[in-house]
């Protein structure tokens, strides 16, 4: 199942992420409305998401290596455009 936001950095991060981990399940929702006057938010939107993502790349691994899988997957958008990421990762035998 992939449910995701639509804007242009939220669509990049989806190429992304399912070109590098092959996700089964990947949601992916925009809460940059929900930051409006806090640190990171600088009105372009698309600064702040909420992440679940099913991938066989997970399995066997930490929360913290999952967490660096996905981080590596997202390149430069971390630095440049993501401000914070909320990430749930498991591996497709979790669910």
């Amino acid at each position: 199942m992939i449910d995701t936001a639509t804007g242009p950095v939220a669509r990049d991060m989806i190429e992304r992420l399912i070109e590098a981990l092959a996700p089964t399940r990947l949601e992916l929702e925009d809460q940059s409305d929900r930051h409006v006057g806090h640190a990171g938010h600088d009105g372009r939107g698309e600064s702040h998401f909420a992440l679940t993502i099913a991938s066989a790349a997970f399995a066997g691994q930490s929360r913290i290596a999952r967490q660096r899988q996905v981080y590596a997957a997202l390149g430069e958008l971390m630095e440049e455009r993501v401000h914070a990421l909320t990430i749930r990762a498991y591996a497709p035998e979790e669910a």
